[in-house]
C-alpha cells in the first residue's frame, strides 16, 4: 500500500510539480516552433522564388524550417533540464564516428552541396548521365531521380554526377540536329545543296536563324558524305528530325539523286587466275538435278 501511495504521489508532482510545467512549455515550445518554422518558410520562398531555381527553392525551404525547428527543440531540451553542453560533446563523436563509418554519404552530400551551388540543369530538364537519359524528378543532398523515356525510375549518386559527363539536352531554348547524307560520286554536290535547302526551307519547324549548315564531310569508300544541319526550338527537336529526314528522301527521289549502298569487288591477287563464273540456266539446272529423277 505504501508502495501505491509512493508511485501516486510521484504521477501527481510530474503532473502539478515544477517538472510538469516545465514539460507543458516544452511541448508549446516544440509545437509553437514548428508552425513558426512552417510559415517562415512560406514566406521565405516567396520572397526569394522569382529569383531562384525550382531546386533552389525546394532546398532553401527545408534548410530555413529545420534550422528553425532545431532552434526551438534546443530550446525545449533545454526547459526540460539537460545539459546541452554534454549534449553537444556526445553529438560530435558520434558526428566524428559516422563520418567514418560512412565515406560515401557524406561524399554525396558534399556533392550535393557543389550541385545546389553550381545549378548545372534544374527539375523538369532532360539530362544524359553516361547512357542514361530521363527527366529530372528530384535533386536531394544525396542522389538525383529520373525519369527515363521508357518510365523507369533512376537514382545516381550525387557524387557519380560530379565526376561524371552530364548534358543537359533542354539548358537552351534551341537545338541543332545533325544529320548525315550520302550521296553518289556521279552527283553534282551544288545541286545537292540547293535541294537540301529547299526542303529545309519548306519546313515549318526548321527555324531560319540559325540558318541551315552545309559540310562536306570527305569521300567514302560507296559515296560523298555530307553533313546538313538543321535547328529547331527545343520542343519541336524530335518532330524536326524525324520529319526533314523523310522530306530528303522525297526530295532525292523526285529529283533523281542516288543514294548508294556499299560496293564490294572481289579480287583474288595477281598470284591466281581469275575466279570461274558459269552462268546456269535455272530449267537446265532443274532437269539435270539427279536427286529431281
Amino acid at each position: 500500500m505504501e508502495m501505491i501511495n509512493a508511485w501516486v504521489g510521484e504521477f501527481s508532482d510530474l503532473l502539478i510539480g515544477d517538472r510538469a510545467l516545465s514539460i507543458y512549455r516544452a511541448t508549446v515550445l516544440i509545437l509553437v516552433g514548428y508552425g513558426v518554422a512552417r510559415m517562415l518558410r512560406r514566406i521565405v520562398l516567396e520572397l526569394l522564388s522569382p529569383r531562384l531555381s525550382k531546386h533552389q527553392s525546394v532546398i532553401v525551404g527545408r534548410l530555413v524550417f529545420y534550422v528553425l525547428l532545431a532552434l526551438f527543440v534546443v530550446s525545449a531540451l533545454r526547459e526540460l533540464g539537460f545539459q546541452l553542453t554534454a549534449l553537444l560533446g556526445a553529438a560530435g563523436i558520434l558526428t566524428v564516428a559516422l563520418g567514418f563509418a560512412s565515406q560515401t554519404s557524406a561524399s554525396n552530400l558534399i556533392s550535393g552541396l557543389f550541385l545546389l551551388a553550381e545549378s548545372p540543369f534544374g527539375i523538369g530538364d532532360i539530362v544524359r548521365v553516361g547512357s542514361t537519359t530521363g527527366e529530372v524528378l528530384a535533386i536531394d543532398l544525396m542522389s538525383v531521380k529520373l525519369r527515363t523515356f521508357d518510365n523507369l525510375f533512376v537514382r545516381i549518386p550525387n557524387e557519380t554526377l560530379i565526376k561524371s559527363e552530364v548534358t543537359t539536352l533542354t539548358r537552351f531554348p534551341i537545338r541543332r540536329a545533325d544529320l548525315t547524307v550520302g550521296i553518289a560520286y556521279k552527283e553534282d554536290i551544288e545541286r545537292v545543296q540547293k535541294i537540301l535547302m529547299a526542303v529545309a526551307d519548306a519546313n515549318p519547324l526548321c527555324l531560319e536563324e540559325p540558318k541551315p549548315l552545309f559540310i562536306l564531310l570527305g569521300f567514302g569508300d560507296s559515296s560523298i558524305n555530307l553533313q546538313f544541319s538543321v535547328w529547331a526550338k527545343r520542343e519541336n527537336f524530335l518532330e524536326l528530325k524525324n520529319s526533314i529526314q523523310i522530306e530528303i528522301k522525297r526530295a532525292f527521289d523526285r529529283e533523281g539523286v542516288e543514294i548508294p549502298f556499299p560496293h564490294r569487288t572481289i579480287y583474288a591477287g595477281s598470284a591466281s587466275g581469275p575466279i570461274p563464273i558459269t552462268l546456269v540456266d535455272v530449267g537446265q539446272r532443274d532437269d539435270a538435278d539427279p536427286r529431281r529423277a
